[in-house]
Protein backbone atom coordinates (compact mmCIF):
# COMPACT_ATOMS: atom_id res chain seq x y z
CA UNK A 1 0.00 0.00 0.00
CA UNK A 2 1.43 3.37 -1.01
CA UNK A 3 0.08 6.49 0.64
CA UNK A 4 0.42 9.81 -1.19
CA UNK A 5 1.94 11.34 1.96
CA UNK A 6 5.37 11.29 3.60
CA UNK A 7 5.63 9.49 6.89
CA UNK A 8 5.28 9.74 9.78
CA UNK A 9 1.58 10.56 9.64
CA UNK A 10 0.11 11.90 12.84
CA UNK A 11 -3.39 10.80 13.82
CA UNK A 12 -5.72 13.47 15.10
CA UNK A 13 -8.36 12.82 17.76
CA UNK A 14 -12.00 12.54 16.78
CA UNK A 15 -14.17 15.51 17.58
CA UNK A 16 -17.34 15.24 19.63
CA UNK A 17 -20.36 13.60 17.99
CA UNK A 18 -23.06 15.96 16.69
CA UNK A 19 -26.51 14.59 17.53
CA UNK A 20 -28.89 15.25 15.97
CA UNK A 21 -26.95 15.57 12.75
CA UNK A 22 -27.67 18.69 10.72
CA UNK A 23 -29.95 18.21 7.69
CA UNK A 24 -28.33 17.91 4.26
CA UNK A 25 -29.38 20.05 1.30
CA UNK A 26 -32.79 18.74 0.24
CA UNK A 27 -33.64 17.16 3.61
CA UNK A 28 -36.75 18.53 5.37
CA UNK A 29 -35.64 21.61 7.30
CA UNK A 30 -32.32 21.74 5.46
CA UNK A 31 -30.93 24.08 2.84
CA UNK A 32 -32.37 24.03 -0.67
CA UNK A 33 -31.36 21.06 -2.78
CA UNK A 34 -28.56 22.00 -5.19
CA UNK A 35 -29.58 19.23 -7.60
CA UNK A 36 -33.27 20.18 -7.77
CA UNK A 37 -32.46 23.91 -8.02
CA UNK A 38 -31.49 23.53 -11.64
CA UNK A 39 -28.40 24.04 -13.73
CA UNK A 40 -27.05 27.21 -12.06
CA UNK A 41 -23.92 26.21 -10.17
CA UNK A 42 -24.28 22.51 -11.04
CA UNK A 43 -21.83 20.34 -12.85
CA UNK A 44 -22.59 19.60 -16.47
CA UNK A 45 -25.17 16.88 -17.10
CA UNK A 46 -23.64 14.46 -19.59
CA UNK A 47 -26.50 11.93 -19.80
CA UNK A 48 -29.94 11.45 -18.27
CA UNK A 49 -33.13 9.45 -18.43
CA UNK A 50 -36.42 9.56 -16.52
CA UNK A 51 -34.81 8.32 -13.26
CA UNK A 52 -31.11 9.25 -13.36
CA UNK A 53 -28.73 12.09 -14.19
CA UNK A 54 -25.01 11.53 -14.84
CA UNK A 55 -22.74 14.53 -14.27
CA UNK A 56 -19.13 15.57 -14.45
CA UNK A 57 -17.62 16.60 -11.13
CA UNK A 58 -16.82 20.26 -10.55
CA UNK A 59 -13.17 19.31 -10.15
CA UNK A 60 -11.11 16.13 -10.35
CA UNK A 61 -7.58 15.06 -11.11
CA UNK A 62 -8.93 12.02 -12.98
CA UNK A 63 -10.92 12.91 -16.12
CA UNK A 64 -13.59 10.26 -16.55
CA UNK A 65 -14.74 10.54 -12.94
CA UNK A 66 -18.52 11.08 -12.98
CA UNK A 67 -21.38 10.92 -10.53
CA UNK A 68 -24.84 9.43 -11.01
CA UNK A 69 -27.81 10.77 -9.03
CA UNK A 70 -31.48 9.92 -8.83
CA UNK A 71 -33.87 12.57 -10.04
CA UNK A 72 -36.06 11.93 -6.97
CA UNK A 73 -35.11 12.46 -3.35
CA UNK A 74 -34.29 8.98 -2.13
CA UNK A 75 -31.70 8.34 0.54
CA UNK A 76 -30.26 4.89 -0.07
CA UNK A 77 -30.55 1.58 -1.87
CA UNK A 78 -33.33 0.70 0.58
CA UNK A 79 -35.40 3.68 -0.60
CA UNK A 80 -35.10 3.17 -4.37
CA UNK A 81 -38.47 2.41 -5.99
CA UNK A 82 -38.47 -1.14 -7.41
CA UNK A 83 -38.31 -0.03 -11.06
CA UNK A 84 -35.38 2.34 -10.37
CA UNK A 85 -33.57 -0.35 -8.35
CA UNK A 86 -34.08 -2.87 -11.17
CA UNK A 87 -32.48 -0.52 -13.68
CA UNK A 88 -29.54 0.37 -11.44
CA UNK A 89 -27.32 -2.67 -12.10
CA UNK A 90 -27.56 -2.56 -15.90
CA UNK A 91 -26.96 1.21 -15.86
CA UNK A 92 -23.86 0.86 -13.68
CA UNK A 93 -22.53 -1.71 -16.16
CA UNK A 94 -23.12 0.67 -19.07
CA UNK A 95 -21.36 3.52 -17.27
CA UNK A 96 -18.41 1.30 -16.37
CA UNK A 97 -18.08 0.12 -19.98
CA UNK A 98 -18.21 3.74 -21.20
CA UNK A 99 -15.42 4.77 -18.82
CA UNK A 100 -13.28 1.72 -19.65
CA UNK A 101 -13.83 2.59 -23.32
CA UNK A 102 -11.92 5.85 -22.81
CA UNK A 103 -8.71 3.81 -22.83
CA UNK A 104 -5.80 3.97 -20.36
CA UNK A 105 -8.17 2.90 -17.55
CA UNK A 106 -7.37 -0.22 -15.51
CA UNK A 107 -10.44 -0.31 -13.28
CA UNK A 108 -13.49 1.79 -12.47
CA UNK A 109 -14.03 2.24 -8.75
CA UNK A 110 -17.63 2.80 -7.65
CA UNK A 111 -18.24 4.71 -4.41
CA UNK A 112 -21.32 5.75 -2.51
CA UNK A 113 -21.20 8.53 0.03
CA UNK A 114 -24.56 9.68 1.26
CA UNK A 115 -23.69 12.81 3.19
CA UNK A 116 -23.68 15.53 0.53
CA UNK A 117 -27.29 15.94 -0.61
CA UNK A 118 -30.64 14.17 -0.30
CA UNK A 119 -30.38 12.32 -3.62
CA UNK A 120 -29.06 8.79 -3.92
CA UNK A 121 -25.76 9.28 -5.75
CA UNK A 122 -22.85 7.12 -6.82
CA UNK A 123 -19.35 8.13 -7.91
CA UNK A 124 -17.45 6.36 -10.69
CA UNK A 125 -13.70 7.00 -10.59
CA UNK A 126 -11.26 5.56 -13.15
CA UNK A 127 -7.96 4.17 -11.89
CA UNK A 128 -5.35 4.93 -14.55
CA UNK A 129 -3.72 1.93 -16.14
CA UNK A 130 -0.46 1.09 -14.37
CA UNK A 131 -1.06 3.41 -11.38
CA UNK A 132 -0.64 0.60 -8.89
CA UNK A 133 -0.20 3.00 -5.95
CA UNK A 134 -3.86 3.93 -6.37
CA UNK A 135 -5.30 0.43 -6.08
CA UNK A 136 -8.15 -0.28 -3.67
CA UNK A 137 -9.01 2.43 -1.16
CA UNK A 138 -5.92 4.45 -2.11
CA UNK A 139 -7.48 5.82 -5.31
CA UNK A 140 -9.37 8.64 -3.60
CA UNK A 141 -6.32 9.65 -1.54
CA UNK A 142 -4.27 9.92 -4.72
CA UNK A 143 -7.10 11.67 -6.58
CA UNK A 144 -6.99 14.38 -3.95
CA UNK A 145 -3.20 14.80 -4.25
CA UNK A 146 -2.72 14.73 -8.04
CA UNK A 147 -2.77 17.96 -10.05
CA UNK A 148 -6.30 19.01 -11.02
CA UNK A 149 -7.45 18.26 -14.55
CA UNK A 150 -8.42 21.21 -16.70
CA UNK A 151 -12.12 22.03 -17.02
CA UNK A 152 -11.77 21.37 -20.76
CA UNK A 153 -10.40 17.85 -20.16
CA UNK A 154 -13.18 17.08 -17.66
CA UNK A 155 -15.85 18.34 -20.09
CA UNK A 156 -14.43 16.53 -23.13
CA UNK A 157 -14.09 13.23 -21.28
CA UNK A 158 -17.60 13.53 -19.84
CA UNK A 159 -19.00 14.14 -23.32
CA UNK A 160 -17.33 10.93 -24.55
CA UNK A 161 -18.93 8.99 -21.69
CA UNK A 162 -22.32 10.58 -22.38
CA UNK A 163 -22.06 9.77 -26.09
CA UNK A 164 -21.20 6.14 -25.31
CA UNK A 165 -24.24 5.86 -23.04
CA UNK A 166 -26.50 7.44 -25.63
CA UNK A 167 -25.24 5.00 -28.26
CA UNK A 168 -25.65 1.92 -26.04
Amino acid sequence: MTLPFAEPLTPVPLGPRVIPEPPRPGDPGGPDCRICAGPAGQQESIWSDANWVLRNPGQTSLPGAVWLATRAHVDSFADLPPDVAAGYGPLVGRIERAILGLGDVARVHVYRWGDGVAHFHIWFVPRPLGMLEARREMLMLWEDRLPPASPEAITATGRKIGAALAAA
